[in-house]
């Protein structure tokens, strides 16, 4: 196989791209956040120490479309007597309303390792009997994502600039009642399936239904970019030391989405996995500059400057 270097990279983007600005009227300083692949603790069977189901795609989740989604306004939900209804929201979940079902994939510790990894969308399992679960994204319920951050914020219990998924936990060690109405504030509930991964160095299976390559995978908005796309981000992150921050410039592609990841200059970066990428996606939250890179065809066919 023919030696590829950086001159070549370099020659390759030039003739087959263009490279366009992205100017977003509604938030023009741009949002760009960082999320990981939570490492935890847990057991194919329930015992009294791993006890907090996470849960596989129920058969009576399905998609709407056309009628249903404009009745309902969601695009998941469940037919009862025929009629599109919401479903099940995560206080009716975590009560029971799915158990007997054999939906359970494990067990986990406690309710906000099964928070945290619904926010991030994968994990590893590091099983009682041995060996490592890998959990990856399946589907989610529908009903709408509340950030809790933004609710403790609101609340006056955190300062917005302290906010981070690591401020978060904390919080919710010391107040465990409290923080179970908390996570019930976000009505939205994720769903999982048991993974096997070819590259154990490499994340979960993104939107893209490829593995998610740490600092070079971006979760986008899907409504608005297509999977696949060169993205050229100039931002700050967490160096992982402190509270140091340290210049991104990069160029990374789209390969994910999520719920909260809306608008045109709305990106979040994949940092891997373990306590380093936990460290520096838990409280990434940066402005930043966001230059996509579209191949010549579809750049013409937009009416863009080529």
């Amino acid at each position: 196989m023919a030696a590829f270097d950086a001159g070549d990279a370099r020659s390759f983007f030039e003739r087959l791209f263009r490279a366009y600005r992205v100017h977003d009227p509604e938030r023009p300083e741009g949002l760009f956040t960082g999320y990981y692949e939570p490492e935890v603790e847990g057991s194919r069977t329930r015992t009294e120490t791993f006890h907090v189901p996470v849960y596989r795609r129920p058969p009576d989740l399905v998609s709407f479309h056309d009628r249903a989604a404009e009745e309902t306004g969601l695009a998941y939900g469940r037919l009862v007597s025929g009629k599109a209804q919401p479903y099940l929201s995560r206080r009716e979940i975590e009560a029971g309303a799915l158990a007997g079902q054999g939906l359970e994939i494990v067990w986990l510790r406690d309710w906000a390792d099964a928070f945290f990894i619904h926010i991030q969308g994968s994990a590893r399992v590091h099983l009682a009997e041995g060996g490592t679960l890998r959990l990856s994204y399946a589907a989610k319920s529908g009903l709408p994502y509340t950030g809790i951050g933004t609710i403790l914020v609101r609340q006056g219990v955190l300062p917005e600039d302290a906010m981070s998924m690591q401020a978060i936990r904390r919080w919710m060690a010391a107040h465990p009642r409290e923080a179970r109405e908390l996570m019930w504030e976000n009505k939205s509930f994720v769903f999982f399936r048991d993974a096997a991964l070819e590259d154990q160095a490499l994340g979960a299976l993104g939107a893209q239904h490829v593995q998610l390559t740490p600092r070079r995978s971006l979760a986008v908005d899907r409504a608005l970019w297509m999977f696949g796309m060169p993205v050229w981000l100039d931002t700050l992150a967490p160096s992982g030391q402190g509270n140091r921050m340290t210049h991104i410039r990069q160029l990374l592609v789209a390969q994910d989405t999520g719920s909260a990841i809306k608008g045109l200059a709305r990106g979040d970066v994949f940092w891997g996995f373990g306590d380093e990428a936990a460290h520096i996606a838990g409280p990434m939250k940066s402005a930043g500059l966001m230059t996509v890179l579209l191949p010549v065809a579809v750049a013409g066919e937009l009416g863009l400057p080529i």
